[in-house]
């Protein structure tokens, strides 16, 4: 498969700056234990809270606007765009970090959810399919959320400089590998409109895939909207999509209630490893059963959108990267869109497909969060309502336009380049903001090394 490369790429600097780091800060405060105890020390202590009274002025009519564009590009490419809102709610608005992470979750939730809403009412662009590939959803979500609480638990101990280069190398990698697949299908889709220029021209499956045409060699029958909409819809999915949210939220809320590294907690945080494998193995079981069947009749689709063959190793696969993204994404902060939308594009999912699909799973990720992150009240209510508002908004006409110039242009790798650019805007903002933060610690003398799991809760 084209992604392993990668995806290992992924894993190994993400270990091998770890263990470098940890061995390195472990060497220095051993020999320096004057230094773990800083009066000044930040990392050591919960964040002030800081929320500016809701009132419209200059910040936040720029906020306004810079979160509808983010919410609109962010949705486009499947990948949210919490790179771009924490920055903005932190340095224009004001709030502390931490709010703002709650914040810019609400405002994921709200342009996710409109851009749910739109894709229902869109057609695939060839194939008598849903837009929104449910297998795939069922697959990576579970391994995605158990990713996300073992990244989130991993931020209490990582230092907040380590996270920054992280960060900024993640980010970055991700983002030119985006670029350059886009890149890639720029080009074969103008091979494919030269093709369709000439007379008689036959377009292969490959190119079918890639170009979103009103004019299909295979007229389609024509659906009413509230007929796309059923047909989107499958609830059987949907409803193992939403038992495994649920599962996850009860659990969640569970253990925000105890005390952190007590019996109960441990027991609590262990469960929700059997619930996210049931989910995954449930829909493993149900595409190799699919796949094996079509092998043996030779048949040559493609179970679902991903192109590739459902084996036993690359079903492993998938639940390693489906948790390797999510413990990425709780680790920066991001969610797991940034890594889902460029690793389904990977798999051989088309752009229009993979958009729609980490667009229905972040909807249940950040849901998620919100939820936990309003019974822990960190937000305050009014900002979190506007700003909602603004993302439903752009998250709903995002998906308008650009799938209109999508149609317009023949050119399904723009979805491609916006994911690229809202990944790369990400990586500078919060690798500028973390770099001021990282250097005042530095100034303040603050601890700068790994910190106690039990200790920092």
């Amino acid at each position: 498969m084209a992604t392993r490369p990668f995806a290992f790429f992924l894993f190994f600097l993400f270990s091998i700056i770890t263990l470098t780091v940890y061995i390195l800060t472990a060497h220095i405060y051993d020999h320096q234990p004057f230094l773990r105890s800083f009066p000044n020390s930040l990392s050591l202590k919960p964040e002030d809270k800081i929320w500016p009274e809701f009132e419209f002025n200059w910040r936040l009519l720029l906020a306004t606007v810079i979160g509808f564009f983010g919410s609109a590009f962010g949705t486009v490419g499947g990948v949210g765009g919490g790179g771009i809102f924490v920055p903005m709610l932190t340095l224009i608005v004001g709030f502390d970090t931490k709010s703002a992470a709650a914040l810019s979750k609400c405002m994921i939730m709200g342009a996710s959810a409109s851009s749910v809403w739109y894709n229902l009412r869109v057609q695939h662009p060839c194939r008598e399919v849903p837009i929104l590939d449910y297998d795939l959803a069922l697959l990576f979500q579970p391994m995605l959320m158990l990713g996300i609480t073992l990244g989130v638990a991993l931020s209490v101990v990582f230092p907040y400089w380590l996270i920054t280069v992280l960060t900024i190398l993640l980010f970055s990698g991700t983002s030119i590998r985006s670029f350059f697949k886009a890149i890639e299908m720029w080009k074969e889709e103008t091979k494919v409109k030269k093709e369709m220029e000439r007379p008689r021209a036959f377009v292969s499956s490959r190119g079918e895939l890639l170009i979103d045409t009103h004019e299909p060699l295979i007229l389609k029958e024509e659906k009413t909207p509230m007929q796309i909409f059923l047909f989107n819809l499958r609830w059987k999915m949907l409803t193992a999509l939403i038992v495994v949210w649920i599962a996850f939220l009860v659990l969640q809320i569970m253990k925000n209630g105890l005390i952190a590294c007590s019996t109960s907690y441990w027991v609590v945080t262990i469960i929700q490893f059997p619930v996210a494998l049931a989910a995954f193995g449930y829909e493993c079981v149900k595409l190799y059963k699919e796949s094996k069947k079509r092998r043996d009749t030779g048949n040559p689709e493609s179970v679902c959108e991903a192109a590739i063959d459902w084996t036993a190793p690359q079903l492993m696969f998938c639940a390693f990267c489906g948790v390797l993204g999510g413990t990425v994404g709780g680790l920066l902060g991001s969610g797991g869109g940034f890594i889902l939308g460029p690793l389904l594009l990977e798999i051989g999912v088309m752009p229009q497909v993979a958009s729609a699909t980490a667009t229905f799973v972040m909807m249940f990720s950040s849901s998620l969060s919100v939820v936990e992150f309003y019974l822990l009240k960190r937000f305050p209510i009014p900002h979190a309502l506007y700003l909602m508002a603004v993302s439903i908004m752009a998250g709903f006409w995002g998906q308008f336009f650009i799938r209109r110039l999508v149609a317009f242009l023949q050119r399904a790798s723009l979805i491609v380049f916006i994911l690229s650019a809202v990944i790369f805007a990400s990586a500078l903002t919060m690798g500028v903001i973390g770099v001021d933060k990282s250097i005042r610690m530095i100034n303040n003398h603050e601890f700068m090394g790994f910190l106690e799991f039990c200790r920092s809760q």
